[in-house]
């Protein structure tokens, strides 16, 4: 029997890898869902039919985290679905997924993709809490994506680490601001997972994936199973007292 608790979470980037694998823990938790997707509106379909058929209700809206601008218009389209699908004013649970991949070494950056970078990473969760925030229950839960790349570093992935290691830091500052709310806020810091995420290069590239599993003490990659798990604790009750923590679900890679 499927457990009802009556709380609802928002997942960006729901509609594919972490973030899908991530809404379906959430269901598998309780929770109903709605899931945010940028242009792959069948994904995001799927997903939510996916999430139904476990017993709980799911819904998805479009979003895109390069444009803050559009932030005050999706805050007022998840109040009418948050009205009409669920029947409520409130959700409990944001997961700040959503997220797209840059390799390049620091002298061959460019400022475009520098900005890309701190647009979607840290300029959008920043931002798309603060609007949300009217819309969260007091008591409720953020959970931020880090990357095990504010840990540790490998040359080309500069511009997309230092915005994680920025998350980290936003995550610690929104736990003591929200405090007041008893909104709890943590971030997960992923390691090398096999999903699309960058074109599937750590799925596709054997060499790769062999090279990570011998570095890591659990001797293999990640799968996406790994981090919705984590995600879905942090949302829920059974996290209660970790508060303002970055947890690197990482398998020990590099510890």
């Amino acid at each position: 029997m499927t457990n009802s608790i009556n709380k609802i979470a928002l997942v960006t980037g729901g509609n594919r890898g972490l973030g899908k694998n991530s809404a379906l823990q959430l269901a598998k938790k309780g929770f109903d869902v709605i899931i945010t997707f940028q242009s792959q509106k069948e994904e995001a379909e799927k997903t939510a039919n996916e999430i139904i058929a476990t017993g709980r209700k799911a819904s998805f809206l479009q979003l895109n985290l390069s444009n803050t601008s559009s932030f005050d218009n999706f805050a007022k389209e998840l109040e009418n679905i948050l009205k009409n699908d669920f029947g409520t004013d409130k959700f409990d649970a944001l997961v700040n997924n959503a997220g797209s991949g840059y390799h390049a070494t620091i002298s061959e950056t460019t400022e475009a993709g520098f900005d890309a970078m701190s647009d979607i990473h840290l300029k959008a969760p920043f931002f798309l809490t603060q609007k949300l925030l009217p819309l969260l229950n007091d008591g409720g839960s953020i959970v931020n994506t880090s990357s095990g790349l504010s840990r540790f570093s490998y040359s080309g992935y500069a511009a997309y680490a230092i915005m994680k290691a920025g998350i980290d830091g936003l995550t610690r500052y929104q736990a003591v601001e929200f405090g007041n709310r008893k909104i709890r806020v943590n971030s997960v810091a992923p390691g090398a997972i096999e999903t699309d995420f960058g074109g599937g290069f750590v799925r596709d590239n054997k060499e790769l994936n062999d090279m990570i599993s011998n570095m890591t003490p659990l001797g293999r990659v990640g799968k996406p199973d790994d981090i919705g798990s984590v995600v879905a604790f942090l949302c829920s009750d059974e996290s209660k007292w970790v508060n303002g923590q970055r947890i690197e679900a990482s398998g020990g890679i590099h510890i």
